[in-house]
């Protein structure tokens, strides 16, 4: 069957009396057939008449400033699962407000229109949801408003319904043994990894041993593009130096592999579940983070450039738990090298079974 990488466009086949397969072309948006082969002179005729056409139908109205913002350089800026998560929501805001005039959006009865159905959406998909679908609302309308497109933003500012601090969800030292006891190694490396760099998850999973130089860890962070240099505290070097650099990442699969996002969150579950630990996630670790860089030194503006905190996140932390976890990463890197102590035991056990026959 024929692909085509052109955005908006829908193929589907079908059989004729001669048995042969015949492919027909749409425009998704406008539902106009696109005659001949993809790529050809008169399909790309038919596809720019569609889109033009598009553009009439949505000029003045809310889903067109959808169309543009989403064309935008800032929003082609964005990270790429941020970009992916905005059109998921922008999607669902063009289902319910596309035909809404761009003029009306200057009109602060329009907040009221948006509140409201971020009402409803809470009630169908609960608080967190409906408070992203209104602030991706508000990113645009800023866009909108600094772009000379409308004058005002009246959804800027909005109280959030879906209130949480996970500032205080840390891993504390029995979180660590009761995770390191039954995590694959793995995914104790990507927990000592993380526990000693604040960085976020995607970041991590694309590590190369070229970011680490015997001493600091650089990357650009995918989110912010901001660069950074991670001083490593003693443990992280330890273990860093210890792993094989058989690939070019630092954090693989058992097989080797590049670890897949939702496959890593899946076996990621699966051990914190295994060890008992069911309101902490892998985000959390980056707080954690904060308690680990400053036993290695480091200033809370160090710490906040680091791993993207706000000053005062990293105060209120550190105010409340660098006390408790004064010893963890003590621990963490003794629990993971006993682990591959006992590894390395039975792999050579297994060797001499098999040398004796038995």
């Amino acid at each position: 069957m024929p692909t085509t990488n052109i955005r908006g466009v829908n193929t589907v086949s079908k059989r004729l009396a001669d048995g042969s397969i015949r492919y027909y072309h749409y425009h998704r948006a406008t539902g106009r057939p696109l005659r001949g082969e993809i790529g050809s002179m008169e399909f790309l005729a038919d596809y720019v008449a569609a889109e033009e056409s598009m553009r009439d139908r949505h000029a003045g109205v809310l889903n067109r400033l959808i169309r543009d913002y989403t064309l935008s350089p800032e929003f082609g800026k964005l990270a790429d699962s941020t970009r992916k998560e905005y059109q998921r929501m922008l999607t669902k805001v063009e289902v319910r407000f596309g035909d809404l005039p761009i003029k009306a959006l200057d009109d602060p009865r329009v907040r009221q229109d948006f509140m409201s159905w971020r009402g409803t959406v809470a009630k169908e998909s609960g608080d967190r949801e409906a408070d992203n679908r209104l602030s991706v609302i508000s990113s645009m309308l800023t866009w909108a408003k600094e772009n000379g497109h409308i004058l005002h933003n009246h959804v800027a500012g909005f109280r959030r319904l879906h209130k949480t601090d996970r500032s205080e969800k840390i891993w504390l030292p029995e979180h660590i043994e009761a995770f390191m006891k039954v995590a694959p190694l793995e995914l104790q490396r990507a927990l000592i990894l993380a526990l000693h760099t604040g960085q976020r998850q995607a970041d991590l999973l694309s590590l190369s041993w070229n970011n680490y130089d015997g001493s600091f860890i650089s990357l650009r962070q995918g989110k912010t593009k901001r660069r950074v240099e991670i001083p490593c505290t003693t443990a992280l070097k330890r273990m860093l130096d210890g792993l094989d650099r058989d690939t070019n990442l630092i954090l693989t699969t058992k097989t080797k592999l590049p670890w897949k996002a939702r496959y890593f969150k899946a076996q990621w579950e699966a051990a914190t579940k295994a060890a008992g630990i069911t309101d902490l996630h892998f985000h959390d670790l980056r707080g954690t983070a904060i308690t680990m860089l400053a036993e290695a030194g480091c200033s809370t503006p160090q710490i906040a450039a680091i791993t993207g905190h706000s000053l005062k996140t990293v105060t209120t932390i550190l105010d409340k738990y660098l006390a408790r976890t004064r010893t963890l990463a003590e621990e963490a890197i003794a629990l993971f090298e006993n682990a591959r102590s006992t590894e390395f035991a039975n792999r050579l056990q297994t060797a001499e079974h098999q040398d004796t026959g038995t």
